[in-house]
């Protein structure tokens, strides 16, 4: 790849898109500000899109055009042997410091600096004269001119009169990307569009878009790899309580709570996880009230509706819904507990039961210890929200404003493979993460990251298709 940069400017109207389209190419929400009010970029701004630590495009942020059809007039009237010349007398003149401030950034960013230019177009709003004006004015300065139709998924998009539109103007290279949420592949399709306007850059644009297919199948194992390490974390966990703790009603309820937050915190630190991973902030994604539940989404963990259907899937059928409540290895360890279901917790042993060693399970019931582990309904739930919430931030716009809200309470019917390969996560409490070790296979041990890897692979092959740049 070329150490010489590909310059594009980004120009267009006021609020159609501009900072918002680099936030999604750079995967930047912090770039500019991001506004329903017009004229929010009053000066060029440049921004980088950095691969393998050097800089491959350096985008030029330009304000928004304001008075396109008063410029295009002005600039007939200049004298010039041919158009870019009447740009640059534009330029060199006071109207340029004066009436047409903000256009003469635009043009002097495109004609002086960039190699080509990516007009943004809001396809929502009709194609008045201003937009045209735009469009000629744009070609005046003799760079290539690549349209990014934006909104396009809109109801009131009006896409098919910008093609004609464009089609007139002699721009028939055109891509259609979504800042809020860019169509799969949408990034590959822009760049190789501009290469077949920058025939002498292909090459290094061909470079772009192979590295940025490579970084987006990195980000989705990595993506996999967060959710397997959570749900080996859970799997893992195992809390005890002394019998005469146990008897203690109250005890007994703060004791399943307790266990309950430690669930959540794994939950919620694979979500912060993810969104790092796609290079959003913590406070982008907003998980609470998901549809038909109440509270708060990691409570959705323990909602016993989704958790006898994930024991469906399972093939557990009616069995699990007797187990779930239930704070002990009923299956293994023999014991009866009649006052289990007071707990009201959806945990127990009642799916649980080959990891203990025997020698453990005889002494914590010699010494009348009940424990805490998770069913394997809980893992599915767990596994189904977090992919889902993965899968989202793939295709999320790093412009959108609107927190991302993860909706649909379900259960993925192609799970069970996942819940089943973290068997082993069972047999090794000190492989939760936050928990101190003081067995040889910790949460850092060799096998602990080998069954990471194997339940990321699961993950990935459930994830959908293969990601595009």
């Amino acid at each position: 790849m070329s150490q010489d940069p590909l310059r594009i400017a980004i120009v267009g109207h006021t609020n159609a898109g501009k900072t918002s389209l680099l936030r999604t190419l750079t995967r930047n929400v912090d770039f500019g500000e991001v506004s329903d009010r017009p004229g929010t970029t009053r000066h060029a701004e440049t921004i980088d899109l950095r691969i393998d630590g050097r800089e491959a495009v350096r985008f030029i942020d330009t304000p928004g055009l304001e008075d396109s059809v008063a410029l295009l007039e002005y600039l007939q009237q200049l004298d010039g042997e041919s158009r870019p010349a009447k740009v640059r007398a534009f330029l060199a003149g006071p109207e340029a410091r004066a009436s047409f401030e903000q256009e003469a950034k635009v043009l002097r960013a495109l004609i002086g600096e960039a190699d080509a230019a990516m007009v943004v177009i809001d396809t929502r709003e009709p194609v008045l004269p201003k937009f045209r004006a735009e469009i000629e004015i744009l070609t005046w300065c003799a760079k290539p001119v690549m349209p990014v139709l934006n909104f396009v998924r809109y109801l009131n998009s009006r896409r098919d009169e910008w093609h004609q539109m464009l089609l007139e103007a002699g721009l028939h290279a055109r891509v259609e990307f979504d800042v809020v949420a860019p169509f799969n592949g949408s990034e590959q399709q822009l760049y190789s569009d501009l290469a077949t306007l920058l025939p002498v850059r292909r090459a290094q644009l061909n470079g772009i878009v192979d590295a940025l297919a490579q970084q987006a199948r990195e980000r989705r194992l990595a993506a996999c790899r967060v959710v397997a390490s959570a749900l080996i974390d859970v799997a893992a966990m195992r809390r005890a309580l002394p019998a005469e703790e146990f008897a203690d009603e109250s005890r007994q309820k703060a004791f399943v709570r307790a266990f309950q937050d430690d669930v959540r915190r794994h939950a919620r630190r694979a979500v912060d996880d993810l969104l790092a991973v796609f290079a959003f902030r913590a406070s982008d994604a907003e998980l609470n009230e998901l549809p038909q539940l109440t509270g708060r989404w990691e409570d959705d963990l323990f909602n016993p509706d989704l958790l006898m259907a994930a024991g469906k899937r399972l093939g557990l059928g009616a069995m699990i819904g007797a187990g779930i409540g239930a704070v002990a290895d009923v299956a293994m360890a023999g014991l009866s507990l009649g006052a289990a279901t007071t707990l009201g917790a959806t945990l127990g042993g009642a799916a649980s039961g080959g990891w203990r060693p025997l020698w453990r399970k005889l002494e914590n019931r010699l010494n009348g210890v009940q424990e805490l582990t998770v069913e394997d309904p809980v893992l599915l739930v767990l596994a189904d929200h977090l992919l889902d919430l993965a899968r989202a931030l793939e295709q999320r716009g790093h412009a959108a404003v609107d927190k991302l809200r993860v909706d649909d309470a379900h259960v993925d019917d192609g799970l069970q493979d996942v819940v089943q390969a973290l068997g082993p996560a069972r047999g090794h409490p000190g492989w939760e993460r936050g928990v101190v070790s003081q067995t040889l296979g910790g949460h850092g041990s060799s096998e602990r990251q080998a069954l990471e890897a194997t339940v990321a692979r699961r993950l990935a092959e459930h994830f959908g298709s293969a990601p595009s740049a």
